[in-house]
């Protein structure tokens, strides 16, 4: 995975609850057994009307988040079934980070194992945040390394992270990565283990 740790960048505010791994990423779109490739059919039927053209007002489609690799929501983001290919949709899409007050489990520990950090601020932040981010495009710095979310007019938000994800995402690191870290160790268990 790609190693993060300073994102500066326009956040896409979508203020939305309850958003759930079907409107991510819809069902007809799982066909990939690749994790790359669903980017551009992420939030598709809330970006596209039914004939494929793309719905102007929704936040995605304004020219002035194209490129926003945070994405802002409200509750509950990530919940319904445990697809791991919305995390896979998001990021392929371009997203590295993703703020809400609370997330599916399954989902926030998808992002983890998928290379997105996934931040929960309170909903007053992030109402907050979804505000200004409305009223106009911002752009704001999340620093892994400090923990924090520093707005464009210096205000600035702490988030907590497990350390065993926060060491992950800070050195581009899948469980399998960690695994190889122990090579050596696992070679000499095997070398001295009493074979039957």
């Amino acid at each position: 995975m790609e190693p993060i740790n300073i994102v500066n960048s326009v956040y896409a505010p979508l203020d939305r609850k309850n958003v759930d791994t079907d409107q991510i990423i819809s069902k007809e779109f799982l066909k990939r057994i690749e994790r790359t490739g669903f980017g551009e059919f992420v939030f598709y039927h809330w970006r596209f009307d039914k004939e494929g053209n793309p719905v102007e007002d929704f936040v995605l489609n304004k020219p002035q988040y194209k490129g926003a690799e945070i994405l802002v929501a409200q509750d509950n983001f990530g919940c319904g079934s445990s697809r791991e290919h919305a995390p896979w949709a998001i990021l392929d899409y371009g997203f590295r980070v993703v703020i809400a007050p609370s997330f599916a489990d399954i989902f926030y520990n998808n992002c983890f194992k998928n290379g997105i950090l996934p931040i929960k601020l309170t909903e007053a932040e992030c109402d907050d945040l979804l505000a200004k981010g409305l009223a106009e495009a911002q752009a704001i710095e999340v620093n892994l390394e400090s923990q924090t979310v520093t707005t464009g007019c210096g205000q600035t938000y702490t988030f907590t992270i497990d350390p065993y994800y926060k060491e992950m995402l800070l050195n581009g690191w899948d469980e399998i990565s960690l695994t190889f870290k122990y090579e050596e160790q696992i070679a000499e268990y095997e070398k001295n283990r009493i074979a039957y």
